[in-house]
């Protein structure tokens, strides 16, 4: 995947050298299923790829904010928000993001015996909707344990692990309909359809807590008119819908402080902010204290607990 010079600020990437590509090649559980390179890039502009004999890896263009745009043997496609692509083995293609636009994409090459079955029938965009029981953030954690497990190592139990969640992530677009059912749908209150919608609007915004979105997003979702819908949400929640979602945003940067080893700035950028300042600013609105600050707070305090256990 090329980059600027400079790259995209917030980027993270893991590229296997080839001596760990050959063991994944052989071992009798990975060779199945393998990443060969892996990585993310939010609001990238300018983002562009072209490879005119093609690669021998599949690779997964899965677009979360932004627009961007792929060409498969000279058929070119347009590649919305929540839309995905699996460009073939060996063919040549190129990709980017709209020259108007940035876009956040989550891309994965990858190779192995089955891989073929997860790139059937996407070669052309696929789409991903939010819906109550869409669990868009669930399959990004996946993403994300893929993407930190190889950071921190690639010994073969390391390889091993991320060849079985590659297949969670992979099947959970490909059959789609079937990670859906996994999970059952937000049930409905009984005699409370202001619960209900209030509950839809939370979902809708915890599946887009990575994007900047509209109050106008929410409420399309959610099919009311602004005044009835501020009324039922602020009379539920004690706040107004926008508020909800930066403070949502506050408490995953503050799980992302503690729980992983990225930079501020990448969270910054993952939770859809442009300017590492603002957010800063905004972040210590909320808590009290910068994004720094607070990962030394608590990680003084997991010291803490690990010396004194109860």
């Amino acid at each position: 995947m090329p980059r600027r010079k400079d790259g995209f600020s917030g980027e993270r990437t893991v590229v296997l050298p080839p001596e760990t590509i050959a063991l994944e090649a052989i071992d009798p559980l990975i060779h199945y299923l393998y990443i060969t390179d892996i990585g993310y890039y939010p609001m990238a502009k300018h983002h562009y790829r072209n490879r005119p004999e093609g690669i021998d890896q599949y690779v997964l263009i899965y677009c979360t904010d932004g627009s961007g745009w792929c060409t498969v043997n000279s058929h070119q496609y347009h590649i919305e928000r929540n839309q995905y692509v699996i460009l073939p083995v060996g063919v040549p293609h190129a990709y980017g993001a709209n020259p108007d636009s940035h876009w956040t994409i989550y891309w994965v090459h990858f190779k192995g015996e089955h891989a073929a079955v997860y790139a059937e029938g996407a070669q052309t965009p696929q789409t991903i909707s939010v819906a109550l029981n869409s669990r868009i953030s669930e399959r990004n954690n996946i993403f994300e344990e893929m993407l930190s497990t190889l950071q921190q190592g690639t010994e073969l139990e390391d390889l091993r692990y991320v060849s079985s969640l590659l297949h969670h992530y992979l099947a959970s677009m490909r059959y789609l309909c079937q990670f859906r059912r996994g999970r059952n749908s937000i049930p409905l209150l009984p005699d409370a359809q202001q619960h209900t919608i209030v509950t839809a609007a939370k979902h809708f915004m915890d599946e887009n807590i990575e994007r900047r979105i509209t109050l106008k997003d929410v409420l399309q979702y959610v099919g009311y008119s602004q005044s009835h819908f501020n009324e039922i949400f602020h009379k539920q929640m004690g706040v107004s819908p926008l508020v909800y979602f930066k403070q949502q945003k506050i408490k995953h940067a503050c799980h992302l402080l503690v729980m992983t080893d990225l930079k501020i700035n990448q969270i910054c950028y993952k939770l859809g902010f442009d300017d590492s300042l603002y957010f800063s600013r905004m972040f210590k609105k909320h808590t009290g204290m910068s994004p720094r600050a607070y990962r030394l707070a608590h990680a003084q305090n997991e010291v803490t607990q690990i010396n004194h256990p109860l």
